[in-house]
């Protein structure tokens, strides 16, 4: 059985103030961008988070695609991995992950180990999701589709609108197909 994970870090936010911020013209652009880029896949879920961002960007892609409404996965929420082992992290680092919102906090990551066994490694059927989300969580996918250490995902960034595809298999490693594919996005 096959699981085949198509995640798309959302499109630029307008970061103006607002909490939960919507996209900006360049956000819309890039997620017609990555609609059209996927537009021959064909997709047994389109998954996002709980934020405005990432949902306005699945309602964009899916326009493009056939099949699928867009739904809210708590697997795709927001979430930030906070060590409880620091030793070794630089003050810079430390600080941010202080600044961390409290419903973004995922103590070791434990919560998004959750979700790549729900969506990647708990294959019953072959399946291919499109997973619109956000950087720290591909990064946190990525880590573990290399074997990565836990604290690998700090150094990993996804540009807005990115595309990165993992693959999970029941009889091989997992594999990391593509990482910030940014081939299909507009140019600024």
């Amino acid at each position: 059985m096959e699981s085949t994970l198509y995640l798309v870090r959302h499109g630029q936010a307008d970061e103006t103030g607002d909490a939960d911020p919507g996209l900006t013209e360049r956000g819309r652009a890039e997620a017609h961008a990555i609609g059209l880029r996927l537009q021959s896949v064909r997709f047994d879920a389109i998954l996002h988070s709980s934020r405005r961002r990432a949902r306005e960007t699945a309602v964009i892609v899916a326009r493009s695609l056939s099949g699928c409404e867009p739904e809210h996965s708590q697997h795709a929420d927001d979430r930030t991995p906070i060590p409880t082992d620091v030793s070794g992290m630089s003050a810079n680092l430390l600080a941010f992950l202080d600044a961390v919102p409290a419903d973004e906090r995922d103590v070791d990551g434990r919560s998004l180990d959750g979700s790549i066994a729900a969506l990647g490694r708990g294959v019953g059927s072959d399946r291919q999701l499109l997973v619109v989300t956000h950087n720290f969580v591909i990064g946190w996918f990525v880590r573990d589709a290399l074997g990565a250490p836990s604290a690998a995902w700090t150094r990993l960034n996804s540009a807005n609108g990115a595309l990165t595809i993992v693959r999970y298999r029941t009889d091989e490693p997992t594999r990391l197909i593509a990482f910030n594919d940014t081939g299909h996005l507009p140019r600024p």
